[in-house]
């Protein structure tokens, strides 16, 4: 039986991972941080994973659990995850989702070496790592440019990726676009629209207020990103892939589709406002993946389009908001 250790197992990602590995009949453990509020939910819905409680800050107890549980696969998908955050934080960014990186290549490199067979790991990297590409779609050959905290702890992890690669270790990225789902915390900007456009087209009141409506990312479905990181974790060949749609889209586009699927209709640009708070010192104006290599080389495709993706946000939010007004 394989053995699979993930972290940021509780996350959006983490959730269809663990499903996906349960699925095929792995051992799955995963890495909690103590108080993690979504430890029980995970509990209860999939008794049979083995959480270890620590943090990725400290990276002693990190590269005990790695050695403890000597996995057969590494997954991170932890660190932070919020651009706006890294710019309050940038020292701890540098330290969870960059050293801490380093720390988990190096466990994975001495259980291979202990045991003296092959272990893989997966990073799930980021496409703000590319700051502001000069060209575009970006692909696995885009320079390494970031402009934010976050995306300048990613490319150290990322390049860290490529100096176990050559070490011997098994690893590989997944350098992903933006990807949403029903399980995005309403921190992120794509759920916060959804949610507000729910609570919108139930009342016919109130507004979403954001920053630059015309930032446009490449947006794509989150099983379909995690099954993309599956594909080049078991790949034959240890390599970078970008996971992309190919097509941007912009925050103006999400929020319209986003009103229009709660039943706004044309008259949605009135429930959006501009609020200057909510603009990044260094905001990205245009990603945009080239998943070719990806499709090419891991057999990989898109199965949800934009606007469904968007439709399918909403209409979780719309039942969500439906059982919150019948309890």
């Amino acid at each position: 039986m394989t053995t699979t250790f993930v972290t940021g197992i509780t996350g959006q990602d983490g959730t269809y991972l663990v499903e996906r590995l349960l699925d095929e009949g792995t051992e799955v453990h995963g890495l909690v941080r103590p108080g993690d509020g979504g430890q029980s939910a995970l509990r209860a819905r999939h008794p049979g994973v083995v959480l270890h409680e620590g943090d990725l800050g400290d990276p002693d107890r990190l590269a005990a659990i790695v050695a403890d549980v000597a996995p057969d696969e590494v997954v991170n998908l932890a660190g932070i995850s919020s651009v706006a955050l890294s710019w309050q934080e940038p020292v701890l960014t540098a330290r969870l989702s960059g050293l801490a990186v380093a720390v988990l290549l190096e466990a994975a490199h001495e259980v291979q070496e202990s045991a003296g067979r092959p272990v893989r790991f997966l990073q799930a990297s980021s496409s703000e790592i590319f700051g502001q590409p000069e060209s575009e779609p970006q692909d696995e050959r885009t320079p390494v440019r970031p402009v934010s905290p976050y995306g300048s702890a990613k490319a150290f992890a990322h390049h860290q990726v490529g100096v176990y690669r050559g070490r011997g270790l098994h690893a590989a990225t997944a350098i992903l676009f933006n990807h949403e789902s029903p399980l995005r915390p309403t921190t992120f900007v794509t759920r916060k629209i959804t949610a507000a456009a729910a609570a919108i087209g139930r009342t016919g009141t109130g507004t979403i207020a954001l920053g630059n409506l015309d930032a446009r990312r490449d947006w794509g479905w989150a099983p379909d990103y995690v099954d993309a990181m599956l594909r080049a974790l078991r790949h034959g060949v240890p390599d970078d892939f970008v996971v992309a749609t190919g097509r941007t889209r912009s925050v103006r586009d999400f929020a319209e589709a986003a009103l229009r699927r709660a039943g706004v209709g044309d008259d949605w640009e009135r429930f959006v406002e501009v609020d200057p708070r909510f603009f990044r010192p260094a905001d990205a104006a245009v990603m945009v993946g080239d998943p070719s290599k990806a499709e090419r080389e891991l057999g990989w495709r898109r199965t949800v389009e934009f606007e469904e993706v968007v439709g399918r946000m909403v209409d979780h939010d719309l039942e969500l908001a439906e059982r919150g007004a019948g309890a």
